[in-house]
């Protein structure tokens, strides 16, 4: 008996009772939710420039914080055969980081600006399927929906606006044929990490007037970030501290008191008082250098941040 084909082999586990997994879940959506057939090799459609731009302008902000990050992360994982991308929430190419000599080979698969990877489109894939899913994945070459994309593995983060709701995806996409699997999980944790750095200079350029503050008592999610007004009101939050502070998932939040959002009461302490003038002293004498000023009161800086976070000291 002849081997089956990748089109047979989703198709036979797509209909398996017996068949559970993550990948088996996306491949069913791909073919009875979106009507795909995996053995199709359409092209990923692309937009004309004019409509490129104009879905550039209008997540301008987003470019603007992402690009220096696309740089760096390029610069980590952009071996040869490897290509960076960033889309935004239909799963559009916005950016792309990648050599000159592995260009033709991405364009030629349709991972390019201005192509769409949605899984309604291309079915299960890394950038659409993450999308979907909302979360960080990896797919790999044969846990691609379609034959035509068996040949890419897939590294694939969220990234969340600052209104808590999905406004692109980064992705890591690869042709090698010889990546380790402990190298793969190293390009996925350096996207997830990329793209929360990315998630959090955007939700602090939206609010340039707010004092930025960590939520939480022990301020170990730096993702979880709260906008504060002059009037110690939360104005913002991401989606991380939407999630810590039982708010609502997205949209704009109703203005209301830190100190009740924190579950602190209004007027510090008299301990608090005095350690926060302890901190600001000790920061002012250090022009600001938070190590210096660390040392000077004897704690550790990692400490110092989360006492400045709890305390609403903002470095700037």
């Amino acid at each position: 008996m002849a081997p089956k084909n990748h089109a047979d082999l989703v198709a036979e586990r797509s209909a398996s009772s017996s068949a559970v997994s993550a990948v088996v879940s996306s491949w069913r959506r791909s073919l009875v939710k979106h009507g795909l057939d995996p053995a199709e090799s359409p092209h990923a459609q692309r937009m004309s420039s004019a409509e490129l731009n104009a879905l550039r302008d209008r997540l301008g902000l987003l470019l603007h914080v992402a690009n220096p990050q696309l740089d760096q992360l390029f610069e980590l994982v952009g071996q040869p055969g490897c290509n960076v991308l960033l889309t935004d929430a239909g799963g559009w190419v916005l950016e792309q980081r990648v050599r000159d000599g592995d260009a033709p080979e991405f364009s030629d698969c349709g991972l390019s600006n201005g192509h769409e990877w949605s899984e309604a489109a291309q079915g299960t894939n890394g950038i659409g399927t993450c999308l979907a899913e909302q979360r960080v994945l990896t797919i790999r070459r044969d846990e691609h929906f379609r034959t035509r994309n068996t040949s890419m593995t897939c590294m694939d983060a969220p990234i969340w606006g600052p209104d808590g709701r999905l406004i692109g995806a980064l992705d890591v996409s690869s042709v090698r044929t010889d990546m380790l699997d402990g190298y793969i999980r190293l390009i996925e944790a350096q996207v997830a990490q990329t793209a929360r750095i990315i998630e959090t200079a955007l939700f602090r350029a939206s609010f340039p007037k707010a004092r930025i503050m960590l939520a939480g008592e022990d301020g170990s999610n730096p993702a979880a970030l709260i906008a504060v007004d002059k009037n110690d009101l939360t104005i913002g939050a991401t989606r991380a501290a939407r999630r810590l502070l039982g708010l609502a998932r997205e949209g704009e939040i109703s203005p209301r008191p830190v100190a009740d959002l924190m579950h602190r009461d209004d007027e510090m302490r008299g301990f608090e008082k005095g350690e926060r003038a302890a901190i600001a002293r000790a920061l002012a004498r250090s022009n600001g250098n938070v190590t210096a000023a660390a040392k000077a009161l004897g704690i550790g800086r990692a400490t110092l941040y989360r006492r400045m976070a709890r305390l609403g000291l903002d470095q700037k």
